[in-house]
């Protein structure tokens, strides 16, 4: 079974997918939506889902630091619960702070264009969760 990771942001959500057997994340795309229509993603991660064959989400939560839960993680749960309803996959939510810090160090040590690194930083961030969660199983 496949399983799909997203980097839940306000205005892109970064897609990887993994491995048939569950040992890798690959980045796939970061897809522009506008987070006050929570549908606006939907048509798009259907097809990611179908094509991919994808039979679980792992939704990156981004928790403070003290380990709590603030607005940001509380906009990935309401993502999780949608993607359940609409998609019909169970959505786990993984840990995700320093994720995206950490998607940064990797980019900066490839000698990696500062524009360059905008674009893919979403999709890099959600490999590290979707690879975390990998690697924990």
């Amino acid at each position: 079974m496949k399983i799909v990771g997203l980097d839940v942001g306000s205005k892109t959500i970064g897609v990887a997918v993994s491995d048939a057997f569950g040992w890798t994340a690959q980045g796939l795309t970061t897809i522009k939506w506008d987070e006050a229509d929570i549908h606006s993603a939907d048509a798009q991660l259907k097809s990611i889902i179908e094509t991919h064959e994808i039979g679980k989400a792992v939704v990156g939560l981004p928790k403070n630091m003290n380990g709590t839960i603030g607005e940001r993680g509380e906009a990935s749960q309401r993502y999780a619960r949608h993607l359940e309803e609409v998609h019909g996959i169970p959505a786990d939510l993984w840990d995700e702070r320093l994720s995206t810090v950490a998607a940064e160090r990797v980019l900066l040590e490839a000698d990696m264009s500062r524009k360059k690194r905008k674009k893919i930083i979403d999709k890099m961030a959600a490999v590290m969760i979707l690879q975390g969660y990998l690697d924990q199983k």
